[in-house]
């Protein structure tokens, strides 16, 4: 059976600029809770969603970067 792709890679983004990249399998709420600490900011969605193993590798070349 093939894994289930449900998971975003995504970077948000307050004033063209990156303030935080990640995973999540839920955009609109991800964005609610990043715009108390950074407000004005938004989601930019990387990618097509995906498998979670493949958005977690992901997630840790972003941090290594």
């Amino acid at each position: 059976m093939a894994k289930k792709r449900d998971t975003y890679k995504y970077r948000y983004i307050v004033k063209r600029r990156v303030r935080h990249s990640g995973i999540t399998d839920n955009l609109e709420r991800r964005e609610k809770e990043h715009q108390r600490k950074w407000p004005g900011g938004h989601i930019r969605k990387v990618g097509y969603v995906t498998t979670e193993e493949a958005a977690r590798e992901w997630e840790d070349k972003q941090k290594k970067a």
